[in-house]
C-alpha cells in the first residue's frame, strides 16, 4: 500500500468507533487484569501518550518504537511507542505524545499530523492511564534518540507489522516476582509485550476492519 493511500484509510477509519477492549485484550497478560479496563482508575491515574507514528522511507512504510533505557522502574528495558507522562505545561495529551515524541527520538512535532487517536488503557503497575496518538510524519524522518531515556530505536515495517506469524507467546517474570503467560509481538527479535502489545493489538482490530 502508498503511504498517502494509507494515511486516508486511516483518517477515515480513526472516526469510526474503536474497538476498545476487544482490541486490546487479545494480547493482553493472562491472567486477564480487570483493572486494565477499570473507567474509574482510567479518571484517577496519571495521565500519560504515546505516539503511533508512520513515516515513509526507501524500504516502505515504518514505524519507530523505542527500547527504554534501564532504569529502577517497572517498564525498565522494555519496548515502549514514544511518549510519557503528561506535564503541568501540556494543554492536552495531543501536545504530550509529541513533545515527548520529540524528545525521545528527535522528530520534530512540526513535522507530525496528528490523525486521531486509539482508546484510553489503564497500565496497573505504574498507575498510568494512557492515551495513544496516531499519526505520520510527511517526510523519512532524522531520529536522534536521547540516551537518558532510550537505549535504541527499533523501527519496524508496517507490512512486517500486519504478518500475524510475529504474534507469539512466553511466560514473562514481573515486577511482582510473579510469572505470567504474555502473548507478544516478535519486532526485529525484540519482544514487545503487555500495554504497548496492547494498543498495537486495538490498532490492527481496527485495521482489519478498514482495510
Amino acid at each position: 500500500m502508498e503511504f498517502i493511500e494509507l494515511i486516508k484509510v486511516l483518517e477515515t477509519g480513526l472516526r469510526q468507533p474503536l474497538p476498545g477492549r476487544l482490541g486490546q485484550a487479545h494480547m493482553a497478560p493472562v491472567p486477564l487484569e480487570e483493572a486494565r479496563f477499570d473507567q474509574k482508575r482510567l479518571a484517577t491515574a496519571r495521565k500519560g501518550a504515546v505516539l503511533l507514528l508512520f513515516c515513509p522511507g526507501p524500504e516502505g512504510i515504518s514505524i519507530p518504537f523505542i527500547k527504554r533505557a534501564v532504569y529502577e522502574g517497572v517498564h525498565s528495558g522494555q519496548i515502549a511507542l514514544p511518549g510519557g507522562k503528561m506535564d503541568a505545561g501540556d494543554h492536552d495529551l495531543s501536545y504530550t505524545a509529541l513533545r515527548e515524541t520529540e524528545e525521545e527520538i528527535g522528530v520534530d512535532r512540526k513535522s507530525i499530523t496528528l490523525l486521531g487517536n486509539l482508546s484510553d488503557l489503564y497500565i496497573p503497575p505504574s498507575n498510568f492511564s494512557v492515551r495513544p496518538f496516531v499519526g505520520y510524519a510527511s517526510q523519512t524522518p532524522s531520529f536522534k534518540i536521547d540516551p537518558r531515556e532510550v537505549d535504541h530505536l527499533v523501527t519496524c515495517n508496517f507490512e512486517t507489522l500486519l504478518n500475524r506469524e510475529m504474534q507469539k507467546e512466553k511466560l514473562v517474570f514481573t515486577s511482582k516476582g510473579t510469572t505470567i503467560k504474555a502473548p507478544y509481538y516478535e519486532i526485529n527479535k525484540e519482544v514487545v509485550w503487555g500495554a504497548t502489545a496492547m494498543i498495537l493489538s486495538e490498532f490492527l482490530t481496527l485495521w482489519k476492519k478498514i482495510s
